[in-house]
């Protein structure tokens, strides 16, 4: 528990995007997924996907994977183990910042 004069906790830049943060939990629940499997989840353009996939890489959160499968390219999109960490981390800075607004909406506790 944090006291009330501590810093709140530090939300990673890379990931706070809604878009970027829905990209990053989706490809937590996967070993690995097709680009269009996550723009489809996003519900964003390919230019978007290809947008957040590079600044996400750029962070070494996302590991990108190209190939084919029979004479059609696809790319494959997972979290890197400092992806994972870091989504992680800024989960719990989340859940912090909530627990924090949750005590102080319900007003001071009686001594």
């Amino acid at each position: 528990m944090r006291a009330e004069h501590d810093p709140p906790p530090a939300l990673d830049e890379s990931i706070q995007h809604p878009t970027r943060l829905a990209v990053m939990a989706f490809l937590s629940g996967c070993l690995e997924a097709e680009f269009a499997a996550v723009r489809d989840y996003a519900r964003i353009s390919d230019a978007s996907v290809s947008r957040i996939v590079s600044a996400l890489q750029d962070a070494g959160y996302v590991k990108v994977r190209k190939g084919y499968v029979g004479k059609r390219p696809r790319t494959w999109l997972s979290l890197s183990p400092e992806g994972r960490q870091a989504l992680a981390g800024h989960l719990d800075a989340l859940q912090s910042i909530a627990e924090t607004a949750r005590r102080t909406a319900a007003g001071p506790t009686p001594d």
